[in-house]
Order: C-alpha cells, then structure tokens, then sequence
C-alpha cells in the first residue's frame, strides 16, 4: 500500500452497496442501542488496517454497543467523498493532508484519532549507488505519483534543495525503477520494499520520511461533524475499540484479525501481514512519541500545528486556513 492512490469514484454504487438493509437493522431488536457503523477504509484489507479488523473479530466494537462493518477500499473508492456524501458513517484518512483538504473545502468532517504517529511514507534507492541521506538523492530522478507531488514533496524541496527537474511519473510500477539504478521511488514501509525484495530479489536503502522530520499522522479515524454533535458516545467508543485493536494487532495474537483481512482480500498473503506487522513495531508506526504516555490513537495540537505551518510555509495551503477544523481531540486521552 502507498499513502496516495489513484482514485475513481463511483458513488451511486458504493452509496447501495452500503447502505444498511430494514432486515438487518431490524434485526438488532427493539432496544438493543446498537449503533451501526460502516467504516471506509482507504485501500483493500491489508496490515495496515489491522487494528481494525482485530477489533471486529475480537468483539471490541459489539461490547461497546457499536455494530461495525468494515467497508473495504480499492482504486475506485474515495473516503472523503463518501463521507461528504454521507454514504459511510465513518472513514479512514490516509495521511493529514486528507484532513487539511476538508478543512479547506469547507467539508465538515474531522480527524478524531490517528492510530499511525509516524506516515509511512518512504523513498526507496538502490543499494549499490552510494545513498546513505535522503540528502544524497539530490539530483537523482524520482520517480513520484501526482498526489505526492502536491503533498510532501515541497516539503523535500524545502528541506533538502531538490527540484521539480528531478520528477518522474510514478504509475505504481516499479519497472523503472528497477531499470535505472541512478532511480529512486516513492512507497510505504510496510509495502513497496518487501514487494521489491520478495519479487525483484533486491533490497532497496529506505528512508522514512518520519523519521527525518516528516510531522504528518496517518491512518486517521475521520468522522462527520453530524456525528459528533449527534453521538458523540458512539464516536468515543470506535476510537476507544480500535486503540485496543491496534494494541491487541501488534502485541497479543493478531489470527483473528488477520483471518477477517484474508477474507475480504483473498489476494493478501500471510508473509506480506507478517512483515507488515513487524515492520510497524520496529519503526514504532503506532506507539511512538505522544502514544507511549497518552495512549493509540492520540493527536495534539502541536503536532498539528506543526504540520500545517510546514504545509503553509512551502505553499500547499493559505496561512489564513483555520486549520483546527481539520481535527478535534475531544474523543483522545485516558
């Protein structure tokens, strides 16, 4: 999975597929309290969502009166939109940028917990070429896709001198890069690099962005502002379930979440979830920082602000954007 994917969308679609049946819903029964949720993920079933469907299949969701059905993504599936459009209750932000971008379009929808501290966003070189610095790729081609062009790639420019001259088109093939050692790509830790030593039998130099400097959260729970003023407790409790999730993922036995991944990917394997975990617990993607006293999940606003004044400074966005629409901390702490 990468952060940014190219996206098509076809609403009328999604809006029936899903929306609750009457026999589901008056299945329930009369008093049960149950709140359904269908949460939209941003790719198809995969480790990175795996606190999630942890949660799900260990009843984290049910014993909090939460009736949570996973709404999985692909290429023709754009959260944002369908939270606009009211089509899923709740959905998953890829990266802060998505936040910010509602912020700017006027959307009312927030960020109400981010369960990655660090983005996993990365750039991948050949081990060979004497890369040892995102510093060194100065010059070197990039290969990169629109959306990172328009996301944190001023922020590349900005902190190490390098220049649009350098973009290559990144369609998520990675034939050019393996043609050209002098190339350098763009992925996401827990993806691109196992897909390129498993397939390609080379090993590329990767560097988390996060871990040299990059400020933005990831893998955010958003919700509309309709829920929130409406039922707060039942926002509270997702973002309570699915920190116990995340928890219980990547610290206690993560079978049962991984059998619901499975299932609504066929295509995963079991090595591709192995690394992928164990590549979020080595580089601490969920319990770093802030998370090691305040809990998963958990957001600030300094950090916020620091991403935004990042973002301002190198012109995605207007100094003038009230940024704090983007996000609400109201559902975090212990």
């Amino acid at each position: 999975m990468t952060a940014f994917r190219p996206i098509i969308v076809a609403l009328a679609v999604l809006l029936a597929a899903c929306s609750p049946g009457k026999k589901e819903a008056a299945s329930q029964g009369a008093g049960a309290e149950t709140t359904v949720i269908r949460f939209a993920t941003d790719w198809r079933a995969q480790a990175e969502q795996g606190g999630f469907y942890q949660a799900l299949a260990n009843g984290e969701y049910k014993k909090r009166g939460l009736d949570v059905r996973i709404i999985q993504g692909g290429p023709g599936v754009n959260v944002p939109q369908l939270l606009a459009a009211g089509a899923v209750e709740m959905g998953m932000g890829s990266n802060s940028f998505i936040a910010l971008n509602l912020a700017q379009q006027g959307v009312p929808v927030k960020a109400v917990a981010a369960y990655f501290q660090k983005d996993p966003q990365v750039l991948m070189a050949h081990p060979d070429q004497g890369i040892k610095s995102i510093a060194d790729l100065k010059g070197h081609p990039i290969l990169l896709s629109d959306a990172s062009v328009g996301a944190f790639w001023p922020w590349l420019k900005a902190k190490y001198g390098f220049s649009d001259d350098q973009i290559r088109k990144y369609t998520f093939n990675s034939a050019p890069f393996l043609a050209d050692k002098r190339v350098a790509e763009e992925g996401y830790l827990t993806s691109e690099p196992y897909t390129l030593e498993k397939q390609a039998g080379m090993k590329p130099v990767v560097f988390l962005l996060a871990d040299n400097g990059y400020p933005g959260y990831a893998n955010m729970a958003l919700a509309p502002d309709s829920l929130i003023d409406k039922n707060p407790a039942a926002v509270k409790a997702f973002v309570e379930a699915s920190a116990k999730g995340w928890h219980d993922y990547l610290y206690g036995d993560p079978r049962p979440g991984d059998a619901l991944i499975r299932k609504d990917n066929p295509e995963m394997t079991q090595d591709v979830l192995d690394q992928a975990r164990e590549k979020m617990k080595t580089y601490g993607i969920v319990d770093s920082g802030e998370a090691k006293a305040a809990g998963i999940g958990v957001m600030t606003e300094a950090r916020w602000k620091e991403f935004f004044d990042i973002a301002t400074g190198t012109g995605v966005y207007p100094k003038t954007l009230d940024y704090k629409r983007a996000y609400t901390l109201q559902f975090l702490g212990k």
